[in-house]
């Protein structure tokens, strides 16, 4: 669960940007990624177990800059499901160039001599599809009802917990079930 607070800066937007103007969520974004990766730098983790942090910084830089330079925006109605957009296309990219986010964190956890097992890539390609397909599917339905009904703020928050609720679960579940495979291989 090392994982999860590579989301804390995403959490933090989420939380930050129902209650204040987007301008100042996304500043308080980028003061989490970047002090989060900064933090874990300092304390020697590898860059590609930062992937998450990195992405996170860089997107709330780029948001942060936009918000100020132009703060009347329509996007700002969307910067929720950008922020989900935007998180998929991490997870698909990092899949596309064959380095799943996933990987780097599940170095940190398993045995180096597993690390170069084809079964240890592919759980992890496995891992970050379904949180490029959970993400995916949260910016879609985030999109779709703020355009259809941009107030309905509950609908809004439980796509946004099952956004990742549902790749939490999976990822803990798909993980024994493969370490138990593994041991009754072995």
């Amino acid at each position: 669960m090392n994982y999860l607070k590579s989301f804390v800066p995403w959490i933090g937007f989420a939380i930050v940007s129902t209650q204040v103007d987007w301008r100042y969520s996304g500043l308080v974004g980028l003061l989490l990624a970047g002090g989060l990766l900064l933090l874990e730098r300092l304390r020697g983790k590898a860059w590609d177990t930062l992937i998450i942090e990195l992405s996170a910084t860089v997107f709330f830089a780029l948001l942060s800059a936009y918000s100020f330079a132009d703060p009347t925006s329509p996007l700002h109605t969307y910067v929720g499901t950008l922020s989900d957009a935007w998180l998929a296309l991490t997870a698909w990219g990092s899949l596309l160039i064959r380095r799943p986010f996933t990987l780097g964190i599940a170095r940190t956890m398993a045995p180096r001599e597993v690390w170069d097992h084809p079964l240890f890539r592919r759980i992890n390609v496995v891992i970050t599809t379904v949180w490029a397909a959970s993400f995916t599917a949260s910016a879609l339905a985030g999109g779709l009802l703020l355009h259809y009904a941009p107030h309905a703020t509950v609908a809004l928050i439980v796509i946004k917990v099952l956004g990742f609720a549902v790749p939490v679960a999976f990822t803990v579940r798909y993980t024994r079930m493969s370490k138990a495979r593994a041991q009754q291989a072995a």
